[in-house]
């Protein structure tokens, strides 16, 4: 069985050096390089073809989840496992959006991120047991009215502004000239948004920007 391939992606050089020496104890596994953050990421991902990129959150520069949405969206073969120091429910449910295959926090203990690489190589997905647990227990208690609300909270920044726009009564010719984007970005940024959102339309679009305070009513 071929090797798999595996892109380290993190600001600290010695957290990266860490992981390296961790992953070259595995016969099956292979690190064939390593990025600062998500911008270096996208590139490293086009340029070598890893089979899962392993990638840390919160590092400077274009965001981890906007750098793992733009790897998965141009090389959907490549799989995302996110390593992250915070065990947060809007971190983990983030993660999920952009199409990662996992979310391991940097305090588990390092069997368990070979058993997360192996089981993603199996075609699966992979949560720490404390998040898993903690996700399903703040889904149980959380009311419709909440699950709403916290789906704003994965839109990107220019969705967000989008949404704002749009709701405020610009067209997407409008939005884009206002945002120094093509017309095409904008549908793109729309279309997304009210897939986030479960909206079917711009009266529904509208409605949501004003009962969660996107745009103020006079």
């Amino acid at each position: 069985m071929p090797k798999y391939r595996i892109l380290l992606t993190d600001d600290h050089l010695l957290f990266r050096q860490g992981l390296r020496q961790l992953l070259a104890s595995e016969l099956d596994l292979e690190v064939v390089g390593e990025a600062r953050d998500g911008e270096e990421a996208v590139l490293k991902a086009r340029d070598l073809h890893p089979d899962l990129v392993l990638m840390d959150i919160g590092m400077p520069g274009l965001s981890s989840f906007e750098a793992a949405r733009q790897i998965r969206k141009q090389y959907p073969m490549i799989r995302v496992l996110f390593l992250s120091m915070y065990d947060d429910e809007d971190y983990l449910a983030q993660s999920l959006e952009v199409g990662a295959s996992g979310y391991v926090l940097k305090d588990t203990p390092a069997e368990q991120v070979i058993a997360a690489i192996r089981e993603i190589r199996r075609g699966g997905k992979y949560l720490s047991p404390r998040m898993l647990t903690r996700f399903v227990e703040e889904l149980r208690h959380r009311s419709p009215e909440d699950r709403l609300k916290s789906r704003l909270e994965m839109l990107t920044p220019r969705e967000r502004e989008t949404l704002k726009f749009l709701a405020e009564g610009l067209s997407v010719k409008e939005v884009a000239g206002r945002l120094g984007l093509s017309v095409k970005t904008v549908e793109a940024h729309k279309f997304n948004l009210m897939r986030k959102l479960d909206l079917h339309n711009k009266a529904q679009l509208v409605q949501y920007a004003i009962k969660y305070k996107v745009i103020k009513v006079a």
